[in-house]
């Protein structure tokens, strides 16, 4: 009885948004209507700077990753666990309380791979860390991370099901991330600036 509950739960702490509702806090402008109109670290960055985007990343990855801690706590299966990341994930690109127009996924996703695979979660990190350092492309750094990972997941894990789930969410990243992939493949897409 306690999955469903935690289900909604986390569906509906997703349906935050972090970056809306600080820039609102702050009298910055929406991020759905400023630079790339997408509620995330990476155009608050533009919008606001490096301070207030750290803000943002970090609730979003607290976001992901407390309700996949508590599922753990709880003792839930890896599966549940996994399902539970899916709910909150699903809230931040289709929150509720926002038109169901939300991010593209990828903090949250950290914070839902900390949670449950603390190592694919650090994994992550690193990669988009190198790819960035080296392309300085944050999008393609996102997308290499992204699809690395649950290859990593499941042979850690040896769970077919639960690495179903992170391969869901994976392929939710990639979607939201379509604009972006066809400026990658048009060479349009916009560099990290320092």
């Amino acid at each position: 009885m306690t999955f469903y509950p935690l289900l909604i739960a986390a569906y509906l702490i997703g349906s935050i948004s972090s970056a809306i509702l600080i820039c609102r806090t702050l009298g910055l402008p929406d991020p759905r209507t400023q630079g790339s109109n997408n509620p995330g670290a990476t155009n608050v960055r533009r919008i606001a700077g490096n301070k207030v985007a750290a803000l943002v990343l970090l609730c979003d990855l607290l976001k992901g990753f407390l309700p996949v801690f508590l599922a753990n706590i709880l003792e839930l299966s890896l599966f549940e666990i996994a399902l539970i990341g899916l709910g909150v994930f699903l809230g931040h690109i289709y929150p509720v309380f926002f038109d169901f127009k939300g991010g593209k996924g990828v903090a949250t996703y950290i914070g839902i791979l900390m949670g449950i695979a603390p190592s694919v979660g650090l994994a992550f990190i690193l990669i988009w860390l190198f790819i960035a350092k080296v392309l300085k492309i944050s999008s393609l750094s996102a997308l290499v991370a992204t699809a690395i990972s649950p290859v990593y997941f499941y042979l850690l894990n040896d769970d077919i099901a639960s690495a179903s789930v992170i391969t869901t969410l994976c392929l939710l990243i990639f979607y939201t991330h379509r604009s972006n992939i066809k400026r990658l493949i048009s060479d349009e897409e916009d560099g990290i600036k320092s």
